[in-house]
């Protein structure tokens, strides 16, 4: 049974930082694209970065304007998401999930883990 694991998140003022990371159990993340998403109350899991299974592509929302990264390593089944420059409309859970290809970024094929909660005061 395939498990994500979503952990880093926290609270930080305006213009702070954080690196989040994703972890999964039960299957190889190296050959999937990896999705970070973000959901708040009432919501849909909005897409906000992805990178593709040999870390060479990337994809990122408009309103991240340069301020977030993604990368991975495959070697310990792990993806991260560093997130600069926060804003408050930051403010959300993240959840990661995988989609077979970049083009398809917006798919999740597994259960949702618990996501991480980032807070940014203002």
């Amino acid at each position: 049974q395939v498990q994500l694991v979503e952990s880093g998140g926290g609270l930080v003022q305006t213009g702070g930082s954080l690196d989040l990371s994703c972890a999964a159990s039960g299957v190889s993340l190296s050959t999937y694209t990896v999705t970070w998403f973000r959901r708040t109350s009432g919501k849909d899991h909005e897409p906000v970065a992805a990178v593709s299974a040999d870390g060479r592509n990337t994809w990122f929302g408009a309103f991240v304007k340069g301020r977030f990264s993604i990368s991975r390593d495959n070697a310990k089944n792990t993806v991260h998401l560093r997130l600069n420059n926060l804003k408050p409309d930051d403010t959300a859970v993240y959840y990661c999930n995988a989609a077979l290809d970049i083009a398809t970024l917006t798919s999740h094929l597994w259960p949702w883990g618990q996501g991480t909660q980032v807070t940014v005061s203002s």
